[in-house]
């Protein structure tokens, strides 16, 4: 198999030199360019037709941006990771990239340990990030034999839709943004999101959500109660899950062990939500890259709830669906512009109720 062909480009010469020198460790990866700004980057793509660019946000000339923007109307399929810091600042941007177009992004840690301590943080999501973006191969190994979808779509009799949770990754904020924008106004039921983000990331990723949405959209906050027609991020860094006392259900983040590498992790709060609604659980996985959701849907179907998942088609990456319709999961597999009318006719076809 080729290795797959990458540019760089970012303004600083160190990080230029660094991570060619990370990528060129990896025997499925070649760097076969690099540039210090966009318009030099634009030139390089035309003469080296490279398989996936590494672009810096923040650039003289042209900055990733407007770079992006102009390699989406020159080679609409190349796939582009955003190489952003994690600042306000950049996350501001990264999320405006992915809304352009970008496919993924990883963060520059700032550390005082310099650029060597850079390096080895982005080590294995870089090189892991840029090989499953160039290559779209089968989601992952079969869990079960392979069948027909009819076979692995399971019938199901009405229940109650009490909460919705969904589960996304790679390709993750694009698709939350269509999927929540499309939601209806008056829905009846809490919306709970677990999007593989760091922090202030998701900060600002909630406020992007609320700025499509009239439904209330906010980061979680341990201890507040769950209401209907809310919506809630949880935090980088932090698990969320829920948990009912006298008053109601409540929120609960916190810092355990990752899962997955996840922190926070689908799984986690696919599991807590099974727990505390029962068969009132209808679960979503969106585009994503690993299993992450795959334990958790098989808890929300132990408990008699639902499970829909995003189509291979519409996933960036489509890992995390595709295991969970894979193992025979799934009540329904549908396309991203259609997952938000097939969730709104679950809460409203099985009775609701008007609050947690």
């Amino acid at each position: 198999m080729n290795a797959i062909r990458v540019l760089v480009v970012d303004d600083a010469a160190v990080v230029r030199r660094q991570v060619s020198l990370l990528l060129g460790t990896d025997p499925g990866l070649e760097v076969v360019a690099t540039a210090p700004n966009g318009r030099i980057a634009l030139a390089k793509v035309e003469q080296f037709q490279p398989d996936v660019v590494l672009l810096d946000l923040e650039m003289p000339e042209l900055d990733g941006l407007e770079t992006l923007k102009l390699l989406r109307q020159r080679a609409p399929e190349l796939p582009v990771v955003m190489f952003s810091a994690l600042t306000e600042r950049a996350g501001v941007l990264t999320l405006e990239a992915l809304a352009l177009g970008a496919r993924d992004y990883v963060t520059k840690p700032t550390s005082a340990g310099g650029m060597n301590v850079t390096v080895e943080a982005v080590r294995d999501e870089l090189v892991r990030k840029l090989k499953a973006l160039h290559v779209r191969t089968p989601p992952c190994a079969p869990i079960v034999a392979p069948v027909p979808r009819e076979s692995l779509l399971r019938p199901r009799a009405p229940a109650r839709v009490e909460v919705i949770v969904i589960g996304a990754s790679t390709g993750g904020p694009g698709a939350l943004v269509r999927v929540v924008s499309a939601l209806p106004a008056g829905l009846p039921v809490p919306v709970l999101i677990v999007q593989h983000m760091p922090p202030l990331f998701t900060r600002l990723l909630a406020e992007r959500l609320q700025g499509v949405t009239p439904l209330t959209v906010r980061e979680a906050v341990s201890g507040a109660s769950v209401r209907a027609g809310e919506v809630w991020v949880a935090p980088g860094d932090f698990h969320l899950a829920v948990c009912r006392d006298a008053t109601g259900v409540r929120l609960f983040t916190h810092q355990g062990p990752a899962e997955n590498a996840c922190r926070p992790a689908v799984d986690l709060l696919f599991r807590s939500a099974a727990e505390v609604y029962g068969a009132g659980v209808l679960a979503v996985v969106l585009t994503g890259m690993g299993q992450d959701g795959l334990r958790g849907c098989r808890r929300v179907n132990e408990a008699g709830g639902q499970v829909v998942v995003q189509d291979q088609a519409s996933c960036v990456i489509g890992s995390m669906p595709g295991a969970v319709e894979q193992a025979g999961l799934a009540d329904a597999v549908v396309s991203l512009d259609a997952l938000a009318p097939e969730l709104a006719r679950r809460v409203d076809a099985r009775g609701r109720r008007t609050g947690a």
